[in-house]
């Protein structure tokens, strides 16, 4: 399974299309689904024929747009363009439809990508999603494709969930998928009026929790699980802190100031060693805070300089904290993915996440490597995880509706 994030997108459940996709196979093909099976089966005890779909399911995120075996088995989704309203919102998007009667319904969120739900990965993983026949929306957010995280993203996901449950989908469950930065605003989704009860479960892979911690890890690399252990260590891919940078500088006063960070932030995300000082010496003090902040290497400081930045920097961050809000009271089922290796996103979040939710309504799957930047091969014990969580997804969708643990 390839899990790719460029210089410009981040961690996505994707499969990368590349000419060396085949070459890529060859060396680092699958097991045999027949021994996946036995594995599986041995772990399970059950449900024979849905982990053979389970591993189709992951064979074919594998193979990318190359051909597998849930390709070959199934009809080819069709994908249109359209246009849909709630509320008096307006939004723009595009839906697949399986060519076989569809079991449930996907609302996709894109990446933090320029090129949104026309990213080549986001296509193939949602014509994967088709072929397992799932409905798949995917809605057109902006400031996504501007490489902005808001919290009016939250709005957006919400409406799109609402209206596929009202308009296309009444009766099937419902599911909202998000990658990384993008968990934030899908869950905070749930917190808006009549979503929860649309929303049947989530799909969360290399999400976040707690955005202290987040930016602790972005611009230090420290993380911990809790609250006074030791810090650990990983080189985080600076993307995030940019990302970070140009979904928050909205709320400055000054257009000077946000006029220079966001170039600051382009200039880095094109070249990370790039120096930036003429553009800092401009800033003025709120947008030195700002900067200060992403210049910081000492775990320790984060909290003061987050209490430092200006007060509507820190409302948006508050609005886009799960840490802030009560999820324990969420009835929406969870399935969370996350490598351990993971360098936009420490694992710890998910962890903590799954521990601030109702234990009954998530399931946490963590793998050692789950493949950022350059897709490499996974180990077998990460496929069987993989194996696993796909067969979460796939028991959630041919669920009759319900708010009951998963099976």
């Amino acid at each position: 399974m390839a899990i790719c994030c460029s210089a410009t997108s981040g961690a996505r459940l994707m499969p990368a299309p590349s000419q060396q996709g085949h070459d890529r196979r060859s060396r680092y093909a699958l097991p045999s689904l027949a021994f996946f099976l036995f594995a599986t089966l041995v772990l399970a005890g059950c449900s024979p024929a849905r982990w053979s779909e389970s591993a189709k399911v992951l064979a074919d995120v594998d193979a990318g747009w190359a051909p597998s075996e849930l390709k070959a088995e199934t009809p080819k989704p069709e994908r249109h363009g359209l246009r849909f309203a709630m509320d008096g919102r307006t939004y723009a998007g595009d839906i697949y439809v399986p060519g076989e009667p569809s079991r449930a319904a996907m609302v996709l969120v894109p990446g933090v990508s320029p090129q949104g739900k026309d990213d080549p990965r986001l296509v193939a993983f949602a014509n994967t999603l088709a072929r397992a026949r799932f409905r798949v929306l995917v809605p057109d957010l902006p400031n996504l494709r501007e490489l902005r995280v808001r919290p009016g993203d939250a709005q957006a996901i919400a409406d799109a969930s609402r209206w596929f449950r009202e308009e296309l989908e009444p009766e099937h469950p419902l599911g909202v998928t998000a990658i990384s930065y993008a968990v934030g605003p899908a869950v905070g989704a749930l917190f808006e009026p009549d979503t929860e009860a649309a929303v049947d479960f989530v799909v969360a892979v290399g999400g976040y929790y707690d955005l202290t911690a987040v930016v602790t890890f972005v611009t230090t690399g420290g993380f911990r699980a809790t609250d006074g252990e030791p810090w650990r260590h990983r080189d985080p891919n600076p993307y995030g802190k940019w990302v970070f940078l140009r979904s928050n500088i909205a709320q400055l006063e000054s257009s000077t100031d946000r006029m220079l960070l966001d170039g600051l932030a382009r200039t880095k995300l094109q070249d990370p060693a790039a120096d930036v000082s003429e553009l800092v010496d401009r800033l003025s003090p709120e947008g030195r805070a700002v900067y200060a902040l992403l210049d910081n290497r000492d775990p320790d400081r984060v909290s003061g300089l987050i209490a430092a930045l200006p007060e509507g920097v820190r409302r948006d961050f508050r609005d886009l904290d799960l840490a802030k809000r009560d999820v324990s009271r969420l009835g929406t089922r969870f399935v969370l993915i996350h490598g351990r290796d993971d360098p936009v996103m420490p694992e710890t979040e998910s962890v903590k996440l799954a521990e601030a939710l109702p234990g009954d309504r998530a399931r946490l799957y963590l793998v050692d490597n789950l493949n950022h930047v350059e897709p490499e091969p996974v180990g077998f014990a990460d496929k069987i995880t993989l194996l696993r969580a796909i067969h979460a997804v796939l028991s959630l969708r041919d669920e009759e509706r319900s708010v009951g643990p998963i099976k």
